[in-house]
Formats: C-alpha cells, sequence, structure tokens
C-alpha cells in the first residue's frame, strides 16, 4: 500500500537532507574553493553539500517506490528542548567553559525525550563529557577552556 508523500518519514528526511545542503551550498558560494592540492576555505563545505544533496535525492527517490509512515505525533517537549540544548551550549562554551557546557548539552538533550531515567543520563554525561575532553581539548589540541576560571 503507498503512503501520501506528506505521511512519508524516508520523504521528509530526503527533503531535509536536501534543504539543508542547498543552504550550506549557498552560504559557502562565496568562499574561494581552491583546488584537491590547495582546497581554500570553500573545498569542504562545498564538497560536504553536494554530498547531503545526492543523499536527499537518493533518499527521496527511494521514498516514492516505498516508505514507512510516519507514526505518532510531534513531540513539543523535544521540540522545544533540542534547539534550546544547542543554544545553551553555545551560550556556556563562552560563560562556563568546555566541560559545564558540553554537561549541560547531554543532559538537556536527553531530557527531551521520554525515556529519560537521571541516573542513565549522569552516567552518559560523564562518559561522554570525558571523552569529548579526550578528544578533542588533549587529543586535537582545541583551545577550549574546560571549566572558565580554572
Amino acid at each position: 500500500m503507498k503512503f501520501p508523500l506528506s505521511r512519508n518519514k524516508d520523504f521528509w528526511a530526503g527533503v531535509m537532507l536536501i534543504a539543508i545542503g542547498a543552504g550550506a551550498l549557498f552560504i559557502a558560494r562565496d568562499y574561494r574553493f581552491g583546488s584537491a592540492l590547495r582546497m581554500g576555505p570553500g573545498f569542504f563545505p562545498t564538497i560536504l553539500s553536494v554530498i547531503l544533496i545526492a543523499f536527499g535525492v537518493c533518499i527521496t527517490a527511494v521514498s516514492l517506490r516505498s516508505g514507512e509512515k510516519i507514526k505518532g505525533n510531534l513531540s513539543l517537549r523535544a521540540f522545544l528542548l533540542l534547539p534550546l540544548s544547542l543554544l545553551l551550549f553555545g551560550v556556556l562554551m563562552d560563560l562556563a567553559g568546555f566541560i559545564p557546557a558540553l554537561a549541560v548539552l547531554v543532559f538537556v538533550s536527553a531530557a527531551s525525550g521520554k525515556e529519560f531515567k537521571a541516573t542513565e543520563v549522569l552516567l552518559l554525561t560523564t562518559v561522554l563529557t570525558a571523552a569529548s575532553v579526550a578528544l578533542f581539548i588533549w587529543g586535537l589540541g582545541l583551545p577550549y577552556p574546560l571549566i572558565k576560571g580554572f
């Protein structure tokens, strides 16, 4: 049985990838592209945008043949808390440092789900924060303060 496109999950996933790729391609159009040997600042965003658009076209094409119906309703909690977690991360990076910002990002993002369990989320927050500090701060040497003031 075919579903209308308005209720087809794969169709909307493909459209979202195409829109994000097109937006990034539009933003990167003013950056110098360069070549494969001397990459300019626009090389990576342009290539990534084209890959996103290609994946979006493939997913949309597959959805026209068969697709999974969207189940359930829109979660207002997730709709509000996920963007809020990203906003808090950006603000707290400047005000508090990498560790508090990442801990708030993980905790608030996890709180947007229905299966929120505080002990599991605290463990997840601890592990992800430690792994991120090891990878990004110590491994890659990114110049973010771990905790502002220390």
